[in-house]
């Protein structure tokens, strides 16, 4: 642990002050879990008393390791990692933390009651101290960068090590906490050790003042993904259950409002040419796929939903994904796949994802969440840049008409997850090296 830090009296004050303006938003905060829970809202139970650190009893899951995920993406992204945890030490009492229902659902989904899950309480410092308390962890990860100050404080002030795994620090983010240097500047002081995701953000961890002594390169833990036999066996059930045996199938996955509209206008030129052309939408969030299906009401899209698990017919041109957990296989259906929050300014989600299933690529030019990934798959000739539907119709419309190019540059994809592994023992090496008492 990191001891010998000493908080300067600024330091300590600007602490108190952002403590502070806590008292300010926790009430709207409870008055709003209050309403949600009276009208029932999916996912707003009593497991929600965690944000306020309170838990209830869910087995014996304390004295263990806890690892905080924001929500889907990135416990899809540590989903390896847990399993060699739980590998090496079957009943290691692991914790999962996430900010949502959807991250929720899938620790559930995932890892069944292998793990124990809990919401992150709301970072005051009473809810962390009494959480902290409650689960008593033997050292704490944060997947990717999303970083509390008094979560990191209570630990330090606990002996509990902290570690940011799979770090992500991009050029917005290191402006940010530059602005703040009272606040953030104690905050890297006080994590044990930093597994930056590759150059960009070691060196942005640098700019921040994080000691090299802390720092390690081990890459992207999601290079590291493997696909289960299950993923194969469900897509298979989705193909004969939806009766895609003949069609050839874009994937939209994880988008974002406006991309399913700049998506269907591309589809709408290449179906002319392309009779057996379906396009298959998966929303990023659940709660937008009321949203989405309407979308493509109102323009007579002759749409199919999975909830329904109804054969389409040759008339549907869309299916519709309006449930959740089941992308990584709709993506081993998919002839070419475009990979959402990339048209939206969202950072671009995960592209490894359809690259696993050897399926090609269309992204747009927002990828800073995983910047080295999307280079790598683009410098391959598995990942291709589009800006609109123009670009998006002319992309799809090559890779169609030559089936040997496309079905190379989903090889392509293949190829750089095999070439880049090794990040998840890289990660382990460090946590070791850290083990606590």
């Amino acid at each position: 642990m990191t001891r010998n830090f000493y908080p300067s009296t600024k330091q300590t004050a600007v602490l108190l002050s952002y403590s502070l303006l806590w008292i300010l938003i926790i009430p709207f905060a409870l008055c709003h879990f209050v309403y949600q829970l009276i009208r029932r809202k999916p996912g707003y139970t009593k497991l929600r008393l965690s944000r306020y650190g309170f838990t209830l009893k869910q087995g014996n899951h304390e004295n263990g390791p806890l690892i905080h995920c924001a929500s889907v993406g990135e416990v899809v992204a540590i989903q390896n990692l847990v399993e060699q945890l739980l590998e090496h030490n079957p009943k290691q009492r692991i914790t999962i933390t996430t900010n949502t229902t959807t991250g929720a659902d899938r620790v559930k989904l995932l890892f069944a009651d292998r793990v124990n899950h809990a919401y992150l309480p709301y970072d005051f410092p009473p809810f962390i101290k009494v959480f902290l308390n409650r689960k008593r962890p033997t050292k704490v990860l944060i997947n990717e960068m999303e970083l509390w100050p008094n979560l990191c404080d209570q630990c330090w002030r606990s002996n509990i090590p902290i570690f940011i795994i799979n770090g992500r620090m991009s050029e917005k983010s290191t402006k940010t906490y530059q602005k703040y240097p009272s606040l953030f500047q104690p905050m890297f002081e006080k994590i044990t050790s930093i597994c930056a995701q590759d150059q960009r953000d070691y060196q942005n961890y640098l700019t921040l003042g994080v000691s090299p002594e802390k720092l390690t390169l081990t890459n992207n833990i999601k290079f590291d993904l493997s696909i289960s036999d299950y993923d194969i066996a469900f897509s298979q059930t989705l193909k004969t259950s939806f009766a895609l045996e003949s069609r050839l199938i874009i994937v939209a996955g994880s988008t974002h409002e406006p991309e399913e509209q700049i998506l269907l206008d591309a589809y709408l030129a290449l179906v002319t040419l392309y009779p057996a052309l379906l396009m298959i939408i998966v929303p990023r969030h659940p709660q937008r796929f009321e949203k989405v299906h309407q979308l493509l009401q109102t323009q007579n899209i002759e749409t199919a939903l999975m909830s329904d698990v109804k054969p389409c017919t040759s008339m549907t041109q869309v299916l519709l994904c309006d449930q959740m957990g089941k992308l990584r296989s709709i993506y081993a259906l998919a002839d070419i796949s475009f990979v959402g929050g990339s048209l939206a300014d969202r950072g671009g989600h995960n592209a490894l994802e359809p690259a696993a299933m050897a399926v090609p690529i269309l992204m747009g030019e927002s990828t800073y969440n995983n910047p080295a990934i999307c280079q790598a798959l683009a410098d391959s000739g598995a990942l291709l840049t589009v800006t609109d539907a123009r670009q998006i119709e002319a992309a799809c419309k090559t890779w169609l008409d030559n089936p040997e190019q496309r079905k190379h540059a989903g090889d392509a994809g293949k190829q750089v997850l095999a070439l880049n592994r090794g990040a998840i023992q890289k990660t382990l090496d460090v946590l070791t090296a850290f083990n606590s008492p």
